[in-house]
């Protein structure tokens, strides 16, 4: 039977903030982070949720918690293959470092896109399994979100413009039967609404996303 699940991009951290590139590296999420974890919260409780899985990254997991204790859900359980891209050495610089550091654009130690992509969808289509039939709020990464929005409706996060935002939520109904997965239109109320939660666009914090260079996918 079909499971909901509902991706819950964490909220700003000061790395965020900063441009700087997170990946695997564990950032808290700052006052303004815990606050747009709140204001999901307070689009989420229009609906009904049998529980919160979380990315164990503390980001992703307060994100969840912030959110499970509004809707008056148990703590999230974890999930690592919720985590974040690893942008090994890049982790920690800004666009501006990571352009002077590896001008050809290949980042020693950063995770490919299909490694990304593989681990992330074996853990959602897990939860989607020990979940069957309920609905299900995500708190997640936005490369995480990303890999798996284009993997289930090509090119709809394949433009850089399309935003992933801090708190954005995006919605998904989930076939462990079939195998499948579909994305929900992002015109729910829901989705549109909590897109204007966060201060910058996923693109725009994370250059790195933009593009890998030939040969590194």
């Amino acid at each position: 039977m079909t499971t909901h699940l509902y991706l819950v991009r964490h909220g700003e951290t000061d790395w965020n903030k900063q441009r700087r590139i997170q990946g695997s590296t564990d950032i808290p999420l700052n006052d303004t982070g815990r606050g747009q974890a709140a204001d999901a919260a307070e689009l989420l409780v229009r609906r009904h949720f049998d529980a919160v899985v979380a990315s164990p990254l503390s980001r992703a997991f307060e994100t969840g918690a912030i959110i499970a204790a509004r809707l008056g859900l148990a703590e999230p359980a974890t999930d690592p293959g919720l985590v974040e891209r690893s942008y090994g050495d890049a982790e920690g610089m800004t666009g501006e470092e990571i352009a002077v550091a590896f001008p050809d654009g290949h980042v020693p130690g950063r995770e490919s896109r299909q490694t990304l992509l593989a681990r992330a969808m074996e853990a959602l289509s897990e939860i989607a399994v020990r979940f069957d039939a309920g609905t299900v709020i995500v708190a997640t990464h936005g490369a995480v979100i990303r890999s798996v929005v284009n993997e289930v409706a090509p090119g709809t996060a394949d433009s850089l413009a399309t935003p992933i935002r801090n708190g954005s939520i995006h919605s998904f109904r989930w076939d462990p039967d079939r195998f499948s997965a579909e994305l929900v239109r992002f015109d729910d109320p829901i989705e549109e609404q909590s897109e204007a939660a966060g201060r910058y666009g996923f693109a725009y914090q994370n250059p790195l996303e933009a593009a890998d260079p030939p040969g590194q996918v």
